[in-house]
């Protein structure tokens, strides 16, 4: 059962008790608010595979941008971080194919939680590299040296602009 608050009972009794939009934060009838569960967040993160191009924690990867929730603008309006993620979706989708090979799917739910996640510094504390699954971890190109395999450059290159777009010189005397 999806945990949510029923929009429609909620204006019934705001209608008894008289309350406006500001005081019940309703719009309309008929709307589902997924419930923000930061700690399924935190395993959804992971699982679906947002941690193979972002990091928490310096947990994760380098192509997105970090999600600490300290860096996090606060009070967070879900709907804006949504549109932020809609901004950039055509290069997220392109990235998930690449790394993923696949798009990740999330329904309103996972979304959310996901979302209270990104912005909950407490949840965000017990993030580690044990929460990523062995399938997920394995997409990420890392070995067991902390170098990456796949060709991407490593943090102190994308820091300094000279990521994968540098070509590397051609190396003299190798035919």
């Amino acid at each position: 059962m999806i945990n949510a608050k029923i929009i429609p009972i909620a204006i019934f009794a705001a209608t008894l008790a008289g309350p406006s939009f500001a005081d019940t934060g309703i719009a309309s009838a008929g709307l589902v608010l997924p419930e923000m569960n930061a700690e399924a967040g935190r395993t959804l993160f992971a699982s679906k595979g947002c941690v193979v191009c972002h990091s928490i924690n310096d947990v994760g990867g380098l192509d997105g941008p970090m999600l600490d929730a300290e860096f996090m603008e606060l009070p967070m309006n879900p709907f804006d971080f949504a549109a932020r993620m809609w901004q950039g979706a055509e290069a997220m989708v392109e990235l998930q194919r690449d790394e993923l090979g696949g798009v990740i799917e999330l329904n309103g739910e996972e979304l959310a939680a996901i979302i209270a996640f990104v912005h909950d510094a407490e949840a965000q504390k017990k993030f580690s590299e044990a929460d990523i699954p062995e399938e997920i971890e394995a997409m990420m190109g890392h070995t067991d040296e902390g170098e990456e395999e796949d060709g991407h450059g490593d943090a102190e290159e994308e820091a300094d602009g000279h990521g994968e777009e540098e070509e590397a010189p051609a190396e003299e005397g190798h035919d």
